[in-house]
């Protein structure tokens, strides 16, 4: 069997056992579309402070909190792997070990694009449209499948090291909800404390946001877009390196 056809196969064992899951599946969405229908109407008095709707200002926000929460099941799932002894068996065939995380990997990749669409059609069904039209969609989406791909990586990473699904969820708690509230997901910058805006200004989550949300609201600004997919790739870098090392430790 060629890396491809290894890496195809994995991908769509992961699918498959997605699909089998319709509530995992279910859960995964309801957050981020309960905050779009009712986090952003609780708040729309927000949008005077900001001067725009806030609905349209906050869905670039939603978008990557899905991707950011879907991110980090990579984690659990991998646990589940190794304590099945799946993942034992996949090792003594003749598979890619590198298509064993790639397929998983790219398996998150296209669950949150998948997500990511399902919000922006509901966000479309509350008055949200890209001011970059059809051309800004594909690119918010490809986006937001990057954004989950690399941190995917700190979600295997996790599962491989402690090889329990508790701390990885656990440790994603922690994570998740800082960095999302201590970013311009939600909110403008200048309407935080001040130890916020500059917590905001570094955090990988605010780079993000403000290219999708450029493309949204604005256009095509290519700095903050090259910015964002710079912290994005050293993200990738980093976390998929990490996933890389521990993943060599447990075959080994």
């Amino acid at each position: 069997m060629t890396f491809i056809s290894d890496t195809y196969y994995m991908f769509l064992r992961w699918m498959k056992k997605l699909v089998r899951n319709p509530i995992l599946l279910f859960f995964s969405l309801f957050q981020p579309i309960i905050f779009l229908l009712l986090f952003t109407q609780l708040f729309s008095s927000f949008g005077v402070l900001l001067g725009v709707n806030y609905t349209l200002f906050a869905t670039a926000g939603i978008v990557l909190q899905n991707a950011f929460s879907s991110a980090f099941q990579s984690g659990t799932a991998i646990v589940d792997d190794i304590k099945s002894g799946f993942l034992a068996k996949i090792l003594a065939t003749p598979a890619s070990r590198a298509s064993i995380l790639l397929g998983r990997l790219l398996s998150d990749a296209f669950r949150v694009f998948a997500q990511s669409l399902i919000i922006l059609l509901l966000a479309y069904g509350l008055g949200v449209f890209p001011a970059t039209g059809i051309l800004g969609y594909i690119l918010i989406l490809v986006t937001v499948a990057f954004f989950g791909l690399a941190w995917s990586g700190i979600s295997l990473a996790l599962g491989l090291r402690t090889k329990s699904a508790e701390t990885v969820f656990g440790i994603a708690g922690t994570l998740t909800f800082p960095l999302l509230f201590m970013s311009t997901a939600l909110m403008k910058p200048q309407l935080m404390p001040t130890w916020m805006q500059n917590v905001s200004a570094y955090n990988p989550i605010s780079f993000a946001v403000n290219a999708i949300r450029d493309l949204i609201m604005t256009g095509y600004v290519w700095n903050s877009f090259s910015q964002a997919y710079g912290v994005i790739s050293l993200i990738a870098v980093l976390t998929l390196g990490a996933t890389l090392y521990e993943f060599r430790k447990v075959v080994s």
